[in-house]
């Protein structure tokens, strides 16, 4: 697919496609249809989508945090498999950033698995370009995710900011 990116917020139409998208990423979490649809309606504000020729290629899904206003975090990044390696994620990020600072937003926060070097990547990538400092932690354990059936990787916390419209 060669068309133009759009990128814009998301509606609930798009919901059902950014879960299928986050399903063939074989990488995220998914969640259920259901929370894409909330996530879309009641998020948006705080989350983009890129379209190709109508159709939703790739999408950013975060929000604010109620007891720290000034960080958003970054819930889930994903991009059909036929638009990676070309820096949408990226893109997707920057935009949304762009918007979120004019609203107050200093801080992204976002969980990373250790073994995910394409999200470390993307992320230190984004630290690099908006040249704000990058902090790692410890957030969950392996011990802190109920095991039914399937273990779950620790999740660290990457803080990057203060964000500043450079």
């Amino acid at each position: 697919m060669s068309g133009k990116h759009l990128i814009e917020t998301p509606t609930k139409a798009d919901g059902a496609a950014l879960w299928r998208i986050a399903r063939d990423s074989q990488k995220l979490d998914l969640n259920s249809p259901y929370a894409y649809l909330l996530w879309c309606r009641d998020f948006a504000d705080t989350s983009v989508v890129a379209k190709v020729d109508g159709r939703p290629v790739g999408f950013v899904i975060a929000y604010r945090r109620p007891s720290a206003p000034d960080t958003a975090l970054v819930w889930q990044v994903a991009v059909d498999a036929d638009q990676r390696g070309r820096g949408l994620a990226g893109t997707l990020l920057d935009e949304l950033f762009r918007g979120l600072i004019e609203r107050g937003v200093r801080y992204l926060e976002t969980t990373i698995t250790p073994d995910n070097s394409a999200s470390i990547r993307l992320f230190t990538s984004f630290a690099q370009r908006w040249q704000a400092p990058l902090e790692r932690s410890a957030l969950f354990a392996r011990a802190d995710f109920p095991n039914e059936g399937e273990l779950h990787e620790q999740e660290d916390l990457y803080r990057i900011g203060p964000l500043s419209r450079g």
